[in-house]
């Protein structure tokens, strides 16, 4: 009872400081208007950002999927979980993305998280004298794999080129590997992807880029960070996720083909962990076309103009919204208890928005993480603004 009661006052605490977490149970759906628990909200808070993921097209297809394939696939990729939707899918992806990368290949993973872990740690194995240089604000995953990897890692300050410069003109490291979100999650911002990239093609180093909120939603054709910077290199490593723009789940890794058999034969999240289920590798093939087509070219047209309209629209003046241009538009309350205030009027006018706080973010920046979707309409968005700026001057 002493270890229970031990755990009871750390969620005390956690409460005392406006920091526990809660989950909801959405009945519908995910799109921009859902069924919560009985009401019927507005969603603003989904990375569904342009609103695939009741699109009827790939719901047909993951039936089909599972018409043809079954359910599980029931082994990792190594033993017989490796099914011809999953290959489909990788020479699919690789062919997505492959504009930007030397002799192209891609390997397909359950999570995000998972590919994250992999790709670090794979590229650092059996080198214990690798040295990695990780971006401050970088995903979770990302902070993880690093710490993984067991080498040696240096962490740069956001965007800063000048000091990651510096620290990897100073390694003497055989193996470097720079470590970057494109978008990032809490911010909206985008890394500066060309400038990293020239620094590791002038310290021979891997640039590790993590694109899962802009892959589907940056470029013409929705190919991501590298195709909106116009971006090609051997030195290039690509994370994309599945379930976020695409609609669908899981994630990849695309790179030159050395390194993707490298992560077959070394990466532990990889080999030991049971295939997802080849019905969802069928379906996202439906998802990429879509992405690439006509509707994803509108859907992403659509998008920008309810990116702009929420910058033009909003009017804070305690409040800050971010600088952003991506589908996440970050609003900076800082103070914790008067951002969960916020949500939580928000969430009583009909308006479900994430309430982020410390650790996710820094302490003090406690934010409302606005983001939009293609699904959403400019009405809806319009409602949003009206709700934000009136909120801002009634919490004073």
């Amino acid at each position: 009872m002493d270890l229970i009661k031990k755990l009871q006052q750390q969620l005390q605490a956690l409460d005392d400081k406006q920091l526990i977490r809660k989950r909801r149970t959405v009945d519908s759906p995910c799109g921009p208007r859902v069924s919560v628990e009985g009401r019927e909200l507005l969603a603003f808070c989904s990375n569904d950002y342009l609103g695939l993921a009741n699109h009827r097209k790939i719901k047909l297809a993951l039936q089909e999927g599972a018409a043809i394939y079954g359910v599980g696939s029931g082994a990792s990729h190594l033993i017989s979980g490796h099914v011809r939707a999953h290959a489909m899918l990788e020479e699919r992806l690789a062919e997505f993305v492959g504009a930007h990368l030397e002799a192209p290949r891609a390997i397909s993973f359950s999570t995000g998280y998972m590919a994250n872990l992999a790709v670090i740690t794979g590229l650092a194995a059996g080198d214990k004298e690798a040295e990695i240089f990780s971006e401050e604000l970088n995903h979770a995953s990302l902070i993880d794999g690093v710490r993984l990897a067991r080498v040696k890692a240096h962490i740069y300050p956001h965007a800063d080129l000048e000091a990651l410069a510096k620290l990897l003109a100073g390694s003497q490291a055989a193996t470097k590997i720079v470590v970057t979100d494109s978008v990032f999650s809490m911010d909206g911002n985008l890394a500066p992807l060309p400038q990293l990239l020239a620094l590791c093609e002038q310290h021979n180093a891997w640039l590790v880029v993590d694109d899962a909120h802009g892959f589907g939603t940056l470029g013409e054709k929705g190919h991501g960070a590298l195709e909106h910077f116009s971006l090609r290199s051997p030195y290039l490593v690509y994370m994309g996720t599945l379930g976020k723009a695409a609609g669908v789940a899981g994630a990849f890794v695309a790179a030159h083909e050395a390194v993707i058999e490298t992560l077959i034969q070394k990466s532990r999240p990889y080999i030991f962990t049971t295939a997802a289920p080849p019905a969802m590798a069928h379906a996202l093939l439906t998802s990429l076309d879509l992405l690439e087509g006509d509707e994803g070219a509108t859907r992403r047209a659509h998008l920008q103009t309810l990116v702009a309209q929420l910058d033009d629209g909003l009017r804070l003046e305690r409040w800050r919204r971010l600088p952003s241009t991506t589908a996440i538009q970050p609003v900076v309350i800082g103070d914790n208890a008067e951002t969960m205030r916020a949500g939580a009027a928000l969430y009583q006018q009909g308006l479900w928005v994430g309430a982020i706080r410390p650790p996710t973010v820094a302490p003090g920046t406690a934010r409302l993480r606005v983001t939009l979707s293609a699904g959403h309409s400019s009405m809806e968005v319009a409602k949003l603004i009206g709700a934000l700026n009136a909120l801002e001057r009634d919490l004073k």
